[in-house]
Parts: structure tokens; C-alpha cells; sequence
């Protein structure tokens, strides 16, 4: 998809949210079936089905997806998407990776110690790049990747949560 063709897709879209702005909130959903035997959860991804498990470092065999692992692909496939779009966007000719990490101290998922925290103390995402363009072009277009990609904004202001039970 080119400059012209991306504009295309997303103005009329843009043009509808600027009118009706509440046909902009959609909600997004997530399923997963427990399994019965194992100590994992598959979740239906709308291209394929993920069976999540343990990670080896909390008692799993490494055959399962990491859910924490799915958390950075989810990053590192937002971003992408997003940096993708705003050169397409703004004609710059980029190519290159994205690489996100993340680190846990399972201390505290297993429950050892109080103290450690339950999830990542820190995320590291970057970009290596390859580009005619001006280094102040690359850069502008990593800083507005960090403003419009959505799981990374997710990260770093996170949302309102809540947590139920039914039946």
C-alpha cells in the first residue's frame, strides 16, 4: 500500500469519527478455553489458535506460548504495524526489525516473595533501521510510533481494569 492508497482507506474513516465520534470506540475481544488436563489456556487469535502455557521458569516444558511472550510480540507487532504506516504515510522508504524485551522476576508470580513484583519491571523496545532518509526524519517517525501505537500507549498509561466472575 502507498501514501495515496492508505489515505484512501482511512478517510472516510476519519471523516465518520470526526462527525459521530462514538462510532470510534469499539470494543475489542479476547476468548480463551481452559484446557482439561494441562495447565494452559488456548486463546483464538482470529488467524489461528494459540494454546498459552507455563513458561520454564515457573514449571513449564517451553512447548506452550509464553503469555508474557505474547505481550511483547503483541508490542512488537503493534509498533511495527504503526511505524509501517506513519512512513507509508509520510513517503519514507524504511525497512528493518522491531525487538522488544521485557524483564520478570518469577520470584514473584510463583509467590516467593512479596517484594518482587508480578510482571515486567521494565520493557525495552527498539528499532533497527534502514533508510535514505534524514536521521531527524527516523527519528520523528519513532517518536510518532510511540505516540499512536496502541499497546505501547496500553503500557504506558494503562487502562482502567476490572476483574469478574460469571455462573
Amino acid at each position: 500500500m502507498d501514501a495515496a492508497g492508505l489515505r484512501e482507506a482511512q478517510q472516510p474513516l476519519k471523516d465518520r469519527y470526526r462527525a459521530t465520534p462514538e462510532t470510534a470506540v469499539v470494543t475489542l475481544h479476547a476468548t480463551g478455553a481452559l484446557s482439561d488436563g494441562e495447565v494452559s489456556c488456548s486463546v483464538q487469535t482470529g488467524q489461528a489458535l494459540v494454546a498459552a502455557g507455563l513458561h520454564p521458569a515457573t514449571g513449564g516444558d517451553g512447548s506452550l506460548a509464553c503469555s508474557g511472550d505474547m505481550l511483547l510480540q503483541a508490542l512488537v507487532a503493534c509498533a511495527g504495524v504503526t511505524l509501517r504506516a506513519v512512513a507509508t504515510a509520510r513517503g519514507i522508504d524504511v525497512e528493518g526489525t522491531v525487538r522488544a524485551e521485557g524483564d520478570l522476576d518469577f520470584r514473584g508470580t510463583l509467590g516467593l516473595d512479596r517484594a518482587a513484583p508480578v510482571g515486567f519491571s521494565a520493557v525495552r523496545l527498539a528499532f533497527d533501521l534502514t533508510s535514505d532518509a534524514p536521521a531527524e526524519d527516523l527519528d520523528a517517525l519513532i517518536e510518532t510510533t510511540r505516540r499512536y501505537c496502541v499497546v505501547y500507549q496500553t503500557l504506558a498509561s494503562p487502562p482502567e481494569l476490572s476483574i469478574s466472575r460469571t455462573a
